[in-house]
């Protein structure tokens, strides 16, 4: 590890991408309390001493946005006594499976025929643009719940950037988080120590080449334009975002507030 991680971030062994994203300011001045809302990657590998650290947060539930196939690859989530587990995948359950086969083996012209020359950036645009028109019904879901009782919660997916990262930015969205402080939250997830590690085969010569690992960056970057993409797809499809969680999500003024009432100083 060559960055330094700050001393309020805690160095979690088997769980990459872990923060507490209270202290984000709103629009009108308020800010993200700290210990009700964190986000990271999945909870599979944590060791002992991290389940440890995750017990000690008073979690009331984990939303795991993973499908199949990724709990499949990773394995379940660390069990934590006494934390509601709910698992909404934003992905198709097959969605995946063999993308993944194709960069544990280093199958190097099929990646090359699906992301060279920006089709890997373009796949990422496309993905958030699907989840945020296509996965109202998941979205309200959880945010209903935070409304009612599900804080403090947890979010994650398999690295905690885009399917956890999107999740986090529609709620930051909902209470009225600026839209910078939403940005840089997720840019965050670039950070050496927070990335992904992706478990290769190893069958391969070409599983670590440095051809291999940039063709694959635009899947493990947090990049601004990915998330560009999804806010562009909430003003294109419902003119804004007060329209898009009334219309989209189905919240009433009353859920905001309560969920303004949840997570906000």
């Amino acid at each position: 590890m060559t960055q330094e991680i700050p001393s309020t971030e805690p160095q979690l062994t088997g769980v990459r991408n872990f923060r507490d994203v209270g202290g984000l300011p709103t629009v009108d001045g308020r800010r993200v309390r700290h210990g009700v809302l964190f986000r990271s990657g999945h909870l599979a590998h944590a060791t002992a001493e991290d389940a440890a650290f995750l017990a000690s947060l008073g979690l009331h539930t984990v939303f795991d946005f993973r499908n199949a196939a990724d709990q499949k690859l990773e394995g379940p989530d660390v069990s934590l006594s006494g934390v509601r587990n709910v698992n909404l995948p934003l992905s198709d359950p097959a969605d995946g499976a063999e993308f993944w086969k194709m960069v544990r083996d280093g199958d190097l012209d099929q990646l090359r025929a699906i992301l060279a020359d920006g089709q890997g950036a373009d796949r990422m645009i496309t993905s958030y643009r699907m989840i945020v028109k296509e996965r109202t019904s998941e979205h309200s879901q959880v945010l209903r719940a935070l409304a009612e009782d599900s804080v403090p919660a947890l979010m994650h997916c398999a690295a905690g950037k885009d399917r956890a990262g999107l999740s986090v930015a529609v709620t930051l969205l909902a209470v009225g988080v600026e839209r910078d402080a939403i940005v840089e939250d997720y840019l965050k997830s670039n950070a050496k120590h927070r990335r992904y590690k992706v478990r290769r085969s190893g069958s391969s010569p070409d599983a670590y080449s440095p051809e291999v690992m940039e063709l694959l960056s635009p899947l493990f970057d947090a990049r601004e334009e990915y998330l560009a993409a999804a806010f562009d797809t909430v003003e294109e499809t419902w003119g804004g975002v007060d329209a898009y969680l009334e219309q989209g999500l189905g919240l009433t003024p009353a859920h905001r507030e309560r969920l303004r009432e949840r997570l906000l100083d």
